[in-house]
Protein backbone atom coordinates (compact mmCIF):
# COMPACT_ATOMS: atom_id res chain seq x y z
CA UNK A 1 0.00 0.00 0.00
CA UNK A 2 1.34 3.65 -1.11
CA UNK A 3 1.67 5.54 2.05
CA UNK A 4 2.67 9.52 1.86
CA UNK A 5 4.03 11.35 4.26
CA UNK A 6 6.17 14.66 4.56
CA UNK A 7 9.94 14.36 3.95
CA UNK A 8 12.22 15.10 7.20
CA UNK A 9 15.82 15.49 7.21
CA UNK A 10 16.37 11.87 7.74
CA UNK A 11 14.70 11.53 3.77
CA UNK A 12 17.70 13.75 2.09
CA UNK A 13 18.89 10.71 -0.08
CA UNK A 14 15.22 9.42 -1.19
CA UNK A 15 14.74 13.17 -1.72
CA UNK A 16 17.64 13.56 -4.25
CA UNK A 17 17.27 10.19 -6.07
CA UNK A 18 13.50 10.82 -6.74
CA UNK A 19 14.23 14.74 -7.25
CA UNK A 20 16.85 13.09 -9.73
CA UNK A 21 14.42 10.57 -11.65
CA UNK A 22 11.72 13.29 -12.14
CA UNK A 23 14.45 15.58 -13.79
CA UNK A 24 15.56 13.26 -15.78
CA UNK A 25 12.16 11.91 -17.38
CA UNK A 26 10.66 15.98 -17.57
CA UNK A 27 14.01 16.92 -19.57
CA UNK A 28 14.63 13.44 -21.80
CA UNK A 29 17.52 12.84 -20.20
CA UNK A 30 19.43 9.27 -20.04
CA UNK A 31 18.49 7.06 -16.77
CA UNK A 32 22.43 7.48 -16.11
CA UNK A 33 23.03 11.49 -16.20
CA UNK A 34 24.68 12.57 -13.86
CA UNK A 35 23.81 15.78 -12.83
CA UNK A 36 26.15 19.06 -11.79
CA UNK A 37 27.44 19.70 -8.24
CA UNK A 38 25.59 22.81 -8.10
CA UNK A 39 22.54 21.75 -8.63
CA UNK A 40 22.92 18.57 -6.39
CA UNK A 41 24.34 20.44 -3.73
CA UNK A 42 22.13 24.01 -4.24
CA UNK A 43 19.10 20.90 -3.91
CA UNK A 44 20.68 19.04 -0.54
CA UNK A 45 20.62 22.72 1.12
CA UNK A 46 17.12 23.72 -0.15
CA UNK A 47 15.55 20.52 1.24
CA UNK A 48 17.84 21.37 4.51
CA UNK A 49 17.03 25.07 5.04
CA UNK A 50 14.65 26.11 2.87
CA UNK A 51 10.69 27.64 3.67
CA UNK A 52 9.33 24.30 2.04
CA UNK A 53 7.50 21.07 2.42
CA UNK A 54 8.42 17.97 0.38
CA UNK A 55 6.44 15.01 0.72
CA UNK A 56 6.93 11.45 -0.49
CA UNK A 57 4.76 8.85 -1.69
CA UNK A 58 6.89 5.23 -0.64
CA UNK A 59 5.26 1.56 -1.16
CA UNK A 60 7.10 -0.11 1.23
CA UNK A 61 10.27 1.25 1.44
CA UNK A 62 10.51 2.36 -1.94
CA UNK A 63 9.87 6.18 -2.75
CA UNK A 64 7.92 5.99 -5.62
CA UNK A 65 6.27 10.00 -5.98
CA UNK A 66 7.45 12.49 -4.28
CA UNK A 67 5.51 16.92 -4.13
CA UNK A 68 7.10 20.11 -2.80
CA UNK A 69 5.44 23.42 -2.07
CA UNK A 70 7.95 26.48 -1.24
CA UNK A 71 6.33 29.25 0.71
CA UNK A 72 7.26 33.21 -0.54
CA UNK A 73 6.24 36.07 1.31
CA UNK A 74 5.69 39.22 -0.45
CA UNK A 75 4.59 42.93 -0.01
CA UNK A 76 0.59 42.31 0.91
CA UNK A 77 -1.87 43.52 -2.05
CA UNK A 78 -5.52 44.33 -1.94
CA UNK A 79 -5.82 40.38 -3.34
CA UNK A 80 -2.86 39.38 -0.86
CA UNK A 81 -3.07 40.91 2.60
CA UNK A 82 -0.90 38.62 3.54
CA UNK A 83 1.36 38.21 1.03
CA UNK A 84 2.21 34.80 1.96
CA UNK A 85 2.10 32.64 -1.28
CA UNK A 86 3.72 29.63 -2.62
CA UNK A 87 4.62 27.66 -5.25
CA UNK A 88 3.67 23.97 -6.24
CA UNK A 89 7.01 22.03 -7.96
CA UNK A 90 8.49 18.85 -8.19
CA UNK A 91 5.18 16.83 -8.59
CA UNK A 92 6.44 13.24 -9.41
CA UNK A 93 5.05 9.69 -9.70
CA UNK A 94 6.97 6.97 -10.51
CA UNK A 95 5.71 5.48 -14.37
CA UNK A 96 4.28 2.53 -12.89
CA UNK A 97 2.18 4.06 -10.06
CA UNK A 98 0.56 6.69 -12.20
CA UNK A 99 -3.44 7.03 -12.44
CA UNK A 100 -3.41 5.50 -9.08
CA UNK A 101 -4.71 9.16 -7.54
CA UNK A 102 -1.01 9.52 -5.68
CA UNK A 103 -0.28 12.68 -6.99
CA UNK A 104 -3.61 14.45 -6.39
CA UNK A 105 -3.08 13.10 -2.77
CA UNK A 106 -0.06 14.81 -2.89
CA UNK A 107 -1.26 18.30 -3.92
CA UNK A 108 -4.35 18.01 -1.68
CA UNK A 109 -2.06 17.38 1.31
CA UNK A 110 0.37 20.33 0.65
CA UNK A 111 -2.50 22.67 -0.59
CA UNK A 112 -3.94 21.79 2.66
CA UNK A 113 -0.79 23.38 4.44
CA UNK A 114 -0.89 26.06 2.67
CA UNK A 115 -4.19 26.97 3.36
CA UNK A 116 -3.21 26.50 7.24
CA UNK A 117 0.08 28.46 6.74
CA UNK A 118 -2.38 31.96 5.58
CA UNK A 119 -1.16 31.77 1.71
CA UNK A 120 -4.05 33.35 -0.71
CA UNK A 121 -2.49 32.36 -3.79
CA UNK A 122 -0.23 29.01 -4.79
CA UNK A 123 1.33 28.85 -8.37
CA UNK A 124 2.99 25.88 -10.57
CA UNK A 125 4.81 25.53 -13.82
CA UNK A 126 3.09 22.77 -15.37
CA UNK A 127 4.01 20.16 -17.84
CA UNK A 128 1.51 18.93 -20.54
CA UNK A 129 1.27 15.66 -19.37
CA UNK A 130 0.76 17.72 -15.83
CA UNK A 131 -1.98 20.26 -16.57
CA UNK A 132 -5.29 18.21 -16.86
CA UNK A 133 -3.97 17.07 -13.17
CA UNK A 134 -3.44 20.45 -11.87
CA UNK A 135 -7.00 21.41 -13.78
CA UNK A 136 -8.81 19.18 -12.12
CA UNK A 137 -7.52 20.00 -8.21
CA UNK A 138 -9.02 23.50 -9.37
CA UNK A 139 -5.81 24.98 -10.77
CA UNK A 140 -6.15 27.57 -13.45
CA UNK A 141 -4.26 29.15 -16.63
CA UNK A 142 -3.06 32.63 -15.15
CA UNK A 143 -1.75 34.86 -18.08
CA UNK A 144 -1.05 37.45 -15.78
CA UNK A 145 2.84 36.96 -14.64
CA UNK A 146 5.82 37.59 -16.73
CA UNK A 147 9.48 36.71 -16.03
CA UNK A 148 13.08 37.81 -16.57
CA UNK A 149 15.97 35.62 -16.63
CA UNK A 150 18.25 36.19 -14.57
CA UNK A 151 21.22 33.70 -15.50
CA UNK A 152 23.03 33.17 -18.34
CA UNK A 153 21.99 29.79 -19.21
CA UNK A 154 18.03 29.78 -20.29
CA UNK A 155 15.69 28.33 -18.67
CA UNK A 156 14.13 24.33 -19.61
CA UNK A 157 11.24 26.08 -21.20
CA UNK A 158 13.03 27.62 -23.56
CA UNK A 159 14.39 24.00 -23.95
CA UNK A 160 17.86 25.49 -24.43
CA UNK A 161 19.36 23.79 -21.64
CA UNK A 162 17.89 20.33 -21.51
CA UNK A 163 18.40 20.27 -25.34
CA UNK A 164 22.86 21.11 -24.41
CA UNK A 165 21.98 18.39 -22.00
CA UNK A 166 20.50 16.03 -24.35
CA UNK A 167 23.81 16.44 -26.42
CA UNK A 168 26.20 16.13 -23.73
CA UNK A 169 24.76 13.16 -22.66
CA UNK A 170 24.71 11.27 -26.24
CA UNK A 171 28.02 12.68 -26.78
CA UNK A 172 27.13 15.26 -29.15
CA UNK A 173 29.11 18.72 -29.64
CA UNK A 174 27.59 21.89 -27.69
CA UNK A 175 26.79 24.92 -29.14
Amino acid sequence: MVEISKATDADIEDLMAVRCEMLRIVNGLAPDYTFDDTLCGCSRDYFRTGDQTTVLARDGGRVIGCASISYIRVMPTFEHPTGKRAHLMNVYTNEAYRRQGIARKMIRLLVDEAKERGCTEISLDATEAGRPLYESTGFRENCSGMTLALRATPCRCCHATAEAARKAAAGGAQE
